[in-house]
């Protein structure tokens, strides 16, 4: 038997965006009120360590802590570029450490939950419990939901691709006004490639302050003086050269069709990246977050066995068929996505990443890729 005081309803380890996000729910639901509920991180995160970006048509959940908003967005290619109206959608940015003040001060309210400050050491499924290790002791349940994230089971498979969305961004102001305040750059092609999928991604906060990002979609990291020469060789291209750094931030997100949900159990579900809840084709985490958190509430309050809480469907082909390509032509991730854009409108490509987009729309945005070429990895990938 379980010793009580180690012995919750629901234990989540990790208190990044998908375990605040479902705790938040669970805060809201009167059903996990009479619950014993256990927190377990490392350390309260408080620091503004990164940005979340997604795109809406209608306040979200999290609208009162959305820090900047934008209603059109550019698509740059040297031989294709567009300005783009997203209306319906609005491109939405949320900054680290709003979102972690806003969700722990709902979180001080909520009676259920307990919080232990540890490092996780092992997590054991055990049949009918799960048990999480700390250095601060065990604890066990028979529902534990974990965000704890460990490359190397992709990374020591080769079933499937695995690319990185890795950046380094700097928040700069400029002596000159320089920016449009309502319109992001969503992809800027208009660099040398150097045989990879590279581009500037910038999000203006003013006329004079905006972050930019050096950003790849490739197998392996670059040293921080080459995304910083990225970055360099931008704001010269666009004439600004006097300006101030205020902020630096930087990332690596999987992008891969690895199968995540093999590690799940009865007791034991992986969630967030962890869980394969990253977008393979494109790295965007946190939208999908948002809803399958709000999925997996519903589904909990079922009772039934966690490993029942598939993140698999058609759209899971469509990433693997992506990923595989832009693994083996690295070099011509650019030309996908402009024809992607060139192609079809932002309202079929939005909901085509969204995963909510008719089979009509599906095969649009399908046949917006050389045919031979997902041919080949379609033929591949079934035989």
């Amino acid at each position: 038997m379980p010793v009580e005081k180690n012995f919750y309803d629901y234990i989540v380890c990790g208190g990044g965006a998908s375990g605040l996000l479902l705790l938040y729910r669970m805060a809201q639901d009167p059903y996990f009120a009479s619950k014993k509920i256990l927190l377990i991180e490392k350390e309260a995160q408080k620091a503004n360590d990164r940005t979340w970006c997604f795109w809406e048509t209608s306040p979200g959940p999290l609208e009162q802590i959305v820090t900047h908003c934008w209603s059109k967005a550019h698509f740059k290619h040297p031989d294709w570029s567009q300005l783009l109206t997203l209306s319906p959608f609005d491109y939405k940015m949320i900054r680290g450490e709003d979102f972690y003040r806003f969700i722990h001060q709902a979180l001080t309210h909520f009676s259920a939950l307990n919080i232990v400050y540890a490092p996780v050491e092992k997590i054991q499924d055990a049949g009918a419990l799960t048990t999480v290790k700390t250095t601060k002791g065990e604890f066990q349940s028979p529902k534990v939901f974990s965000s704890i994230h460990d490359p190397q089971r992709y990374l020591q498979q080769h079933k499937y691709p695995v690319l990185q969305q890795h950046f380094l961004g700097w928040v700069i102001t400029s002596e000159q006004e320089a920016f449009s305040t309502d319109e992001i750059v969503f992809m800027d092609f208009d660099l040398p490639q150097e045989g990879r999928t590279q581009f500037i991604y910038l999000l203006p906060f003013s006329k004079n302050k905006a972050l930019i990002e050096f950003t790849l979609f490739s197998p392996d990291l670059l040293s921080t003086a080459a995304y910083e020469k990225g970055i360099k060789d931008y704001l010269q291209k666009v004439g600004i050269e006097k300006y101030t750094i205020e902020e630096k931030e930087n990332g690596c997100i999987p992008m891969t069709a690895y199968n995540f949900d093999r590690h799940n159990t009865k007791t034991l579900l992986h969630i967030g990246t962890a869980g394969g809840w990253t977008k393979a084709s494109t790295g965007y985490t946190f939208q999908k977050t948002i809803k399958k958190t709000a999925e997996l509430i519903d589904f909990i309050k079922k009772e039934r066995p966690l490993n029942d809480f598939k993140t698999r469907n058609k759209y899971h082909f469509y990433d693997t068929l992506f990923i595989d390509v832009l693994a083996q032509y690295n070099e011509k991730g650019g030309a996908l996505f402009k024809n992607l854009f060139k192609q079809n409108k932002h309202l079929t490509i939005f909901k085509f990443l969204d995963e909510e987009a008719s089979l009509w729309d599906d095969l649009k945005i399908m046949r917006s890729f050389p045919l031979l070429v997902f041919v080949k990895a379609l033929f591949k990938r079934l035989f």
